[in-house]
């Protein structure tokens, strides 16, 4: 029997791995309720002083921020690169879904990011 701690989607899961008596593949017992993961470290505060946009450019996937492409106050294009997101390996552009303006750029190079999270935001 062995031992293993997996973290799925931010979730942290202790697992006990035995090998099966007949067929000699692995049997996971899974515990009931998984236990809370460590918290990432916070996002950079939100670059603009006036507040945030009402538009939010949100990472499609969980990943690391590996590059910002606009600045706070640059006119954007529906479909322009605002954030250059790595996730396995890939670059992965998070662009603008509409015409606007950047309000606020709430993250950093390097910032770890879950799918979902707002990375900037647009007026």
């Amino acid at each position: 029997m062995k031992n293993y701690t997996i973290t799925v989607n931010g979730n942290v899961y202790d697992v006990v791995v035995e090998e099966g008596a007949s067929t000699g593949a692995p049997v996971v017992k899974a515990p009931a309720a998984p236990k809370a993961a460590p918290k990432a470290a916070p996002a950079a505060a939100p670059a603009a002083a006036g507040g945030a946009g009402s538009v939010k450019v949100e990472a499609g996937a969980a990943g690391k921020i590996f590059k910002i492409e606009a600045k706070v106050g640059q006119a954007v294009k529906k479909g322009d690169a605002v954030v250059i997101l790595e996730a396995m390996k890939m670059e992965i552009p998070v662009v603008a879904p509409q015409d606007g303006t950047i309000a606020s750029i709430d993250v950093a190079v390097g910032d770890p990011v879950e799918a979902g999270a707002v990375l900037a935001t647009m007026n």
